[in-house]
């Protein structure tokens, strides 16, 4: 395993010296290097944050002998996951329901008693044909349950659907330092919460609450940007709370949860059903691509406001070089998650009675059982650890691309942990593996990334080089093997 050690870090020096040079004008000129520019080298260890943590994980079921092929739909299929836990909603504090919409009649028909409905109140009608209409209500009754109200502004069709909001008048809305707005004492808005404006014929704009200050008449509201001159007069307001779906930790936890019932699924797949581990991460492929398709209606899925909050955890840096204010290299914060992933990770296959336990396991399943070994609890702890790092890389990438297109996100990806497990030591055969390897083997296949970007080799040419990076990986694997074993007969029969 030291050889194999020490042979891929020899690539990885070799191919950072090749680019540091070949990326240079003139070519011994260091400093003009595109490959040695701080920003160059921040993406290179962020990219291999997220790729390493994959790498860790894939190692796991490697060494078990196993492969799990699902990777790149996991990491879609958690960012997915994470972005509908994390939505952001805004809905009116308070809506009705419109049964019927009676065009000769004025008259609308609520489900449900409202009796905040009265004459001279202002309602906008939203969800049907006549979407963002703005009423006055002439008079409303109840009758059998339901709330029948008329309105002063003539109809121009029947609709069924839609529903009703009550606005609220907006006086004084006044602009100099911040725009600020009174509402009635009783509209019930708060800090985080928007206000949206419209006038009667139509127009209507949207603007966040950043502050808030109740008076014993009326509440006032400053708004994040102007609306503009033309809400001034006559406009009206209704407050739109904002909920949010889970609490951050939460959400994180139940994607992690979710995580651990799918590599529970796996492995009890392959141990319990006896199906290989090729079939059943293939089979979880295709069905957690088209889950996320599905879940987001084949649309992109993102974060919003959440973005700026949770976006340093997968884009920021700490900062290490400065020029006086401004930093001019810092260490992605996900690197830092690597380093304790990789620590922990190395420790329990390297210091653990587990650990020994997953070695052997991947050298003989037979002799492992023989020997009592729970081979079948081993296993779905390597699959659960494999689809939990993978939850945890695809939630991070998610957050450092922004959004999650469901139908591409995270292809490939388990091809560039498969390949960085193999070519830092982890043999497809099982049984032999290393942290450290899988770490330095996803270095190489990052700076290969790297090469194909700087040396403007076609993006086209991506995976052939990724298939024959594999393909040298398993044939040294193969020699390798064949040597220690001849070596081994050699030294018997002396």
């Amino acid at each position: 395993m030291k050889g194999k050690l020490l042979g891929i870090f020899t690539v990885l020096v070799v191919l950072c010296t090749y680019l540091a040079f070949a990326t240079a004008t003139p070519w011994w000129d260091l400093s003009t290097s595109k490959f040695l520019q701080p920003g160059n080298i921040q993406n290179l260890l962020n990219r291999l944050s997220l790729f390493g943590v994959l790498g860790i994980g894939v190692a796991f079921v490697i060494i078990t002998s196993g492969i799990d092929l699902s990777i790149g739909s996991t990491v879609c299929l958690c960012g997915v996951l994470l972005s509908i836990f994390l939505r952001v909603d805004y809905q009116p504090a308070a809506y009705f329901g419109v049964v019927q919409v009676v065009a000769t009649d004025r008259m609308f028909v609520l489900d449900g008693e409202v009796p905040q409905l009265s004459s001279g109140a202002t309602v906008r009608y939203t969800g049907g044909v006549g979407s963002g209409l703005v009423l006055t209500v002439d008079s409303a009754a109840t009758k059998n349950g339901r709330t029948e109200f008329k309105v002063t502004q003539a109809l121009s069709r029947d609709e069924k659907g839609g529903r009703i909001v009550i606005a609220v008048p907006v006086v004084g809305l006044q602009t100099s330092e911040s725009t600020t707005a009174d509402l009635p004492a009783d509209s019930e808005a708060e800090v985080g919460d928007q206000l949206q404006l419209f006038k009667a014929d139509g127009a209507v704009t949207t603007q966040k609450v950043t502050q808030l200050v109740s008076e014993p008449t009326s509440t006032r509201v400053t708004l994040a940007k102007d609306p503009g001159a033309k809400y001034q007069t006559d406009a009206f307001a209704v407050v739109l709370k904002r909920t949010q779906r889970m609490s951050i930790p939460l959400a994180v936890l139940t994607v992690l949860l979710i995580a651990t019932g799918l590599g529970l699924i796996h492995g009890l797949l392959v141990t319990k059903v006896k199906l290989q581990p090729f079939v059943v991460t293939l089979c979880a492929l295709l069905i957690y691509r088209g889950l996320s398709r599905w879940l987001t209606s084949d649309n992109p899925a993102g974060f919003g406001e959440l973005q700026s909050v949770l976006g340093p955890v997968a884009s920021g840096r700490v900062g290490v070089i400065f020029r006086g204010q401004e930093m001019v290299f810092g260490i992605p914060i996900p690197f830092f998650l690597l380093t304790a992933i990789g620590v922990v990770a190395a420790v329990f296959l390297g210091r653990t009675i587990w650990g020994r336990y997953l070695l052997a396991l991947g050298r003989n399943e037979e002799a492992a059982r023989f020997s009592g070994i729970n081979t079948g609890r081993v296993t779905l702890m390597a699959y659960v650890i494999c689809t939990v790092l993978a939850a945890v890389g695809g939630m991070l990438s998610a957050l450092d691309s922004t959004s999650v297109s469901p139908s591409s996100f995270g292809n490939a990806f388990e091809l560039y942990a498969i390949a960085a497990a193999v070519l830092g030591g982890c043999s497809l055969r099982g049984g032999e593996g290393s942290i450290l390897g899988v770490v330095i083997g996803t270095a190489v296949m990052q700076v290969l990334n790297n090469l194909i970007m700087l040396l403007q080799i076609p993006q086209t040419l991506e995976y052939t080089i990724i298939g024959s990076v594999i393909l040298i990986g398993v044939t040294g694997d193969e020699f390798v093997r064949r040597a220690a074993a001849k070596r081994r007969l050699r030294q018997s029969a002396g």
